[in-house]
Parts: C-alpha cells; sequence; structure tokens
C-alpha cells in the first residue's frame, strides 16, 4: 500500500479545492476524513472512495476496481477513483459529496435529507 509523497501532495491539493479533508499516515497508505468522517484512502498510488449500493454504479461505469488489499479474498467498500474525476474539480465535489455521505450514514446509519 505504498503512497509516494508526490501522489498524495496531489491528491490532498485537489480534495482541499472541494471539500475541508485531513489526511492520516496508516498501513502504508493515506486515510482521507472530513469531519471526522473516513471517506477516502490512498494506496499504492491510487484514489479510492468509499461506496455503497447506491454510489457503486458510477465507479462501475468507468470500469474502476474495489480495493482488494490483501490480494483476490478480501473486497473492501472502496472502489478506485477515475483519473478523470480526481482532475475536475466540479466532478470530483460531486463524488466527495457523495463518499462523504457514505462514511456519515456507515457511521450514524441514516442520510442526510435532499434539499
Amino acid at each position: 500500500m505504498a503512497v509516494s509523497e508526490s501522489y498524495r501532495a496531489f491528491v490532498i491539493e485537489q480534495l482541499e479545492r472541494v471539500s475541508f479533508v485531513t489526511a492520516k499516515s496508516m498501513f502504508g497508505g493515506v486515510g482521507i476524513y472530513s469531519r471526522g468522517l473516513f471517506f477516502a484512502l490512498i494506496a499504492d498510488d491510487r484514489l479510492y472512495f468509499k461506496v455503497d449500493d447506491a454510489t457503486r454504479p458510477d465507479f462501475e461505469r468507468y470500469g474502476m476496481e474495489v480495493l482488494r488489499p490483501f490480494g483476490d479474498e478480501t473486497a473492501m467498500g472502496y472502489y478506485e477513483v477515475p483519473a478523470d474525476v480526481v482532475e475536475d474539480a466540479i466532478q470530483l465535489a460531486e463524488w466527495v459529496a457523495k463518499a462523504i455521505d457514505v462514511a456519515a450514514v456507515a457511521k450514524n446509519g441514516k442520510r442526510k435529507k435532499s434539499k
């Protein structure tokens, strides 16, 4: 799960453009938080967002892979974020908001009400 310093800096800079985030090194990767919610991680110079049944199709449409930190046997609830999304502030803001919402549901058990 190694992460290069240049990739870490790039991703954090992109995420900070669209949301308040903090990053913490963990197990060779980087955990990404927004207001205490763990919604993303960086592993092997790839950004992954937390997903649920409602958001998973967005990632699958792009053909993105699920995070499997221990090989093929164990899949986590995180999918790789497409490079196009990481580089587009408007799309990234939408995807970050969804991932934060998924993290909030996982932590609190309910979704935010739509406006």
